[in-house]
């Protein structure tokens, strides 16, 4: 069956398919499932809380709390679906429960506040008391929307409020009587002191009068002048002789306005402390004008010094900050300078060392090449003479001019000293030019080998060649 809830319903739904409960303005309620309809609307609950302060003094407290469920929180719903709602709102054991938690909480707090605190701090302890009895009802998913504490009522026996009602009445009503005789003071001293004023204006006034006019007639109006003050001076004083009767005469026959007679003298030195307040007031009054005065004038000029004396500074500081940062500049040029010359000197270098090391790598590899071309030189030569290094030496020698140095050096040694030079012929030298010219130079050099060998072993200990001939060294 298809259930809906009214606008202030929720329905509680158990049974098969759900763990707990099911909460829900409308939902189907299936075979093996029951379901409950609660009302969250709020409920006002009307207590008369009796509570004792710290001094043990008795007093009631009537309230009215408005309590319902809070619908804005699901667990506070949950709670209150399963403590709450399976009882009627109205009930008796809703109202325990709730009047418990207020009173319990109304106590407690209550007797930690002397009587004083709790008369004087009424809001204060009011909402005290809604935030110790909201946390207790939160347990139970209830919210106070609305409270009103009323007035605090004596306990019949413990008329302490009403006796202090009679206390503030016969205060006020004292005070007020007061206040009427002050105002009534206040009244008559202000006549008088007006009427006094008005004299004294009156007086001050006709003075300046009579001096200004007395002024502008001349030196010839002196007399007149003395005479008309002396005959006004006699006069205020008969005035005041004649004041000075009539108070006596009040006095003799007012008796009962003594205290008339002496608020008229307060008066009278009210006045005159007031004059004296007044003019002492207008001398410090001028006194502080004139302290301002100098104040300024001083303020002003040390000022201006100030603004000059900073207005100097700054400039000097920014002298100096310019003159510092065109150092500096310079500095940074220079080092860029020199450190672009350095770079500049570093790759010459640079660039000398990497061409002599080319140069060198060229000339070892030149050399390399030239020993690589001597070693396939030496290595066919050793194979064109049938691997006999013996020849190849005496090779080497000559090719290499070797003995003809040996000659060189021989006959640069032998240079000056006349050596003995012996030349060997066999025969007549014109018929062996006539058999044969070329093949004759030849046998004629032949013939000078043994010799010339014999000559160079003696000087050097050197031996011809194996192929160049053998000698006897026997003979």
């Amino acid at each position: 069956m298809y259930k809906v809830a009214s606008a202030s319903e929720y329905l509680v739904i158990t049974g098969v398919g759900i763990t707990d409960i099911k909460i829900s303005k409308k939902a189907w309620v299936l075979p093996g499932q029951s379901f409950t309809v609660f009302d969250v609307s709020p409920v006002n609950y009307t207590f008369e809380v009796q509570a004792m302060s710290a001094e043990k003094l008795p007093f009631i407290l009537p309230a009215v709390f408005t309590i319902g469920p809070r619908v804005d929180d699901e667990s506070s719903l949950l709670k209150y679906a399963k403590l709450i709602s399976p009882h009627d709102k109205l009930s008796h054991h809703v109202k325990e429960l709730v009047q418990g938690i207020i009173e319990g909480e109304t106590r407690v707090l209550a007797a930690s506040m002397t009587m004083e605190e709790i008369f004087r701090g009424t809001k204060e302890f009011k909402q005290e008391v809604f935030e110790k009895v909201q946390l207790e009802l939160n347990q139970f998913g209830l919210l106070i929307y609305n409270a009103n504490v009323k007035q605090l009522v004596d306990v019949p026996g413990h008329e302490y409020f009403s006796y202090l009602g009679q206390k503030t009445q016969m205060e006020a009503a004292n005070q007020a009587k007061i206040d009427v005789a002050e105002a009534r003071m206040k009244g008559e001293i202000g006549s008088k002191s007006r009427e006094g004023q008005t004299l004294q204006n009156a007086a001050r006034i006709d003075a300046e009068t009579k001096i200004i006019s007395t002024q502008r007639q001349g030196e010839g109006k002196k007399e007149e002048i003395k005479v008309k003050t002396e005959i006004k001076i006699f006069e205020n004083l008969r005035e005041a002789e004649v004041a000075e009767a009539n108070a006596d005469l009040a006095k003799k026959k007012a008796g009962w306005a003594k205290e008339a007679e002496v608020a008229e003298v307060e008066a009278k030195k009210a006045v005159a402390l007031r004059d004296a307040e007044l003019q002492k007031e207008v001398e410090r009054m001028n006194a502080l004008t004139v302290t301002e005065k100098l104040k300024a004038e001083f303020l002003s000029k040390a000022s201006v010094e100030y603004e000059t004396k900073v207005q100097e500074a700054n400039w000097e500081l920014y002298k100096k900050q310019k003159a510092a940062e065109a150092y500096l500049y310079q500095k940074e040029k220079e080092a860029e300078a020199q450190k672009a010359m350095a770079e500049a000197d570093l790759y010459k270098r640079q660039q000398i060392l990497d061409g002599e090391l080319y140069a060198k790598q060229k000339e070892a590899e030149g050399l390399k090449a030239i020993a690589e071309a001597q070693g396939v030189y030496l290595r066919t030569l050793l194979g064109a003479l049938g691997g006999n290094y013996a020849a190849l030496r005496d090779y080497l020698l000559i090719s290499g001019g070797v003995f003809q140095q040996i000659a060189k050096i021989n006959a640069e040694a032998v240079k000056g000293i006349q050596p003995k030079i012996s030349i060997w012929t066999n025969g007549d030298a014109a018929a062996s030019a006539a058999d044969g010219g070329a093949l004759g130079e030849v046998a004629g050099v032949y013939k000078m080998l043994p010799p010339l060998f014999q000559t160079v072993q003696e000087q050097t200990g050197m031996l011809p060649p194996a192929w160049m001939g053998k000698m006897d060294t026997n003979n």
